[in-house]
């Protein structure tokens, strides 16, 4: 498992280099934009993101290992991670409008210093303080995808009054960058737990010096910011709500998002376990960053699609048909065979890298402006309840029959999934506005 983990990583990333520089070069060449005060407030944003980015994606290639070191069983294990999702369901839905009445600067430090709370909690080995943690880490992550955006968008149109459009480029440039710090953190995570042998701890702990220099940023670089510190949180909650009951485009988008991303829930509970199985010793962080690269590389076979005018709605349905087949080899293999499990986790992450940017266009061009954010945090509730209820009824990681039925019900739920999409897309085939007619506008909107 060692010798193959490593294998795959370097043919992945000698892969993503390689298409990376292809794109470079057969695309024509991109429209700086030459605007050196726009330049230098998008790196006062940049400085502080991908500090708390790094410090996100550090924790997640040991997260079940590190509960597993300290003698947890899988069920107390499943326990934690439910816990996290319900508060990231409870929280995800008003987040961004306390945020907006909070200020978003004093949301984003919040981010911070709960953040770093979560993180010095993994130190322990009391039950009750790893739950805590693992709920102040659920509120920091929807703190994470929308106090900092709304910070941003604000002080863009608002504070600087630069193009509408620029945002975009803004936005583009911090996908790529994810990916990249994504795929160094699982690198950087794998160092200081396996070859400086510190243990499935350390990667929380080297995670709070990145918060606390988002934090110190934060506060001497970047102006507060409102959005309507008088509204009240129900009524907007209403009526994103609302927008999804009597919209059927929006719930069936809506239906796809919350049963795809639920399968990458219960994923990201499983692939550790399975992994480590007879005492393999896999190279968690750098598996991690392998799935990080085939996220990166679906993302630019996506980018190829765009540029085909392949629609993306087509680009939705294979990616979650792809994910569900694969979710059946992983059920087949699972019991006594990890490598080719392994295999089947590279796949899936392929199908992540495509579905995502895909889904995000559709989300775009779809869900009503005014009340997008707002949506996709209700799109969060089911996505939390079917991860939670799955990983409670099926938690049995140590018996061959509990990992296939897991994976079984994950391949399900995709191809529910799929017949959503489809269904979306007889439903829109006669929308001109999901059609790629201006190839070049709609590939600067995508991201990657």
């Amino acid at each position: 498992m060692l010798i193959i983990a490593y294998i795959t990583f370097v043919a992945l990333l000698g892969a993503g280099a390689f298409i990376h520089l292809k794109c470079k070069t057969a695309q024509s060449e991109e429209a700086a934009i030459a605007n050196p005060n726009f330049n230098a407030f998008q790196a006062t944003y940049f400085r502080v993101y991908f500090l708390a980015l790094m410090a996100e994606w550090l924790q997640n290639p040991y997260l079940y290992k590190l509960y597993s070191h300290y003698g947890f069983i899988d069920t107390q294990i499943a326990i934690i991670y439910v816990c996290g999702f319900a508060s990231s369901m409870v929280f995800g839905t008003s987040s961004g409008y306390l945020a907006n009445a909070l200020g978003r600067k004093k949301a984003c430090i919040l981010f911070t210093i709960l953040y770093s709370i979560s993180c010095l909690t993994k130190i322990s080995r009391d039950y009750s303080v790893l739950i805590a943690g693992r709920i102040l880490g659920g509120v920091s992550t929807s703190l994470l995808f929308t106090a900092f955006d709304a910070w941003y968008v604000y002080e863009h149109s608002q504070s600087h009054d630069f193009p509408p459009e620029w945002v975009s480029a803004t936005f583009s440039k911090a996908t790529i960058f994810n990916s990249l710090i994504s795929v160094g953190a699982g690198v950087l995570a794998n160092v200081v737990a396996d070859w400086l042998n510190f243990g499935p701890v350390a990667p929380f702990i080297i995670a709070i010096p990145f918060l606390i220099g988002a934090g110190v940023l934060i506060q001497f670089t970047w102006d507060e910011n409102y959005g309507g510190r008088s509204a009240k949180v129900f009524q907007p909650c209403m009526e994103c709500l609302r927008h999804i009951v009597q919209n059927n485009r929006v719930l069936l988008i809506g239906t796809v998002n919350s049963l795809f991303e639920s399968s990458m829930y219960i994923f990201v509970f499983l692939w550790t376990p399975v992994l480590d199985r007879r005492h393999l010793n896999p190279p968690l962080g750098i598996i991690f960053s392998s799935f990080m690269l085939c996220v990166l590389i679906g993302g630019y076979f996506f980018n190829f699609t765009v540029r085909q005018r392949i629609a993306p709605i087509k680009m939705v349905i294979l990616s979650v048909t792809m994910a569900s087949l694969a979710n059946v080899g992983a059920a087949v293999a699972s019991a006594n065979h990890p490598r080719t499990s392994f295999l089947m986790y590279i796949l899936l992450e392929l199908s992540c890298g495509v579905y995502f940017p895909a889904m995000g266009w559709l989300r775009q061009k779809i869900l009503p402006e005014a009340h997008h954010s707002g949506i996709i945090n209700w799109f969060r509730v089911p996505l939390n309840t079917i991860a939670a209820i799955v990983l409670l009824a099926l938690h049995d990681t140590h018996s061959s029959h509990g990992i296939t039925a897991i994976f079984a019900m994950c391949s399900i739920l995709l191809v529910i999934a799929a017949v959503a999409g489809i269904k979306l897309m007889v439903l829109t085939r006669n929308d001109d506005t999901l059609k790629l007619n201006h190839l070049d506008n709609e590939e600067s909107r995508i991201g990657l």
